[in-house]
């Protein structure tokens, strides 16, 4: 692809503090947060909540590939994954089924591309990279979350500086 101009989706659990850490990243032009991977057409929170609708959170991520790649992102999303799951929780992502309730919030690395599918694939072969249980699909429908969920963890102050090192605080 010519256009240096690319798009990533990934879902790591709640859309909020994964969407600012990218915000964050030198390179990142755009976000978006919102659900994808699901089977209803136009989903609201409240659905996706219930679970029924089967989408995850998920972060749609626009970026200028001459500056961060998406080798660079990949290793963005499971540091965030780090940051924000317990060793109490991984071991229960492998202990339980998708309960209806939770399949919100599984993770994924979901592709646009031939290039990202193998690149994602080659990221997630390494087992330290493929701890959290992310699951590596065709990205699917991506609709946009409720307005008051966009830059949420900014618009409540917190640091959306290109390479912000201050922990990414989410009470959601």
């Amino acid at each position: 692809n010519n256009n240096k101009y690319q798009v990533a989706m990934f879902a790591l659990g709640c859309f909020w503090g994964a969407e600012l850490a990218f915000l964050r990243l030198p390179g990142v032009v755009g976000t978006q947060v919102g659900y994808s991977q699901g089977t209803t057409e136009s989903p609201t929170y409240e659905q996706v909540c219930q679970g029924y609708t089967k989408h995850r959170e998920a972060t749609m991520v626009i970026y200028d590939s001459t500056v961060v790649s998406y080798g660079e992102l990949m290793k963005l999303a499971i540091i965030r994954l780090e940051q924000t799951i317990s060793s109490m929780e991984l071991h229960q992502l492998f202990q339980e089924d998708d309960e209806a309730e939770q399949i919100q919030y599984k993770h994924g690395f979901y592709y646009h591309s031939p290039m990202e599918k193998t690149a994602a694939q080659d990221f997630l072969n390494d087992s330290k990279h493929n701890r959290f249980g992310i699951e590596l699909l065709p990205a699917t429908t991506f609709y946009q979350a409720e307005e008051y969920h966009h830059k949420y963890l900014f618009k409540g102050g917190q640091s959306a500086k290109k390479g912000c090192k201050e922990v990414i605080r989410c009470f959601g």
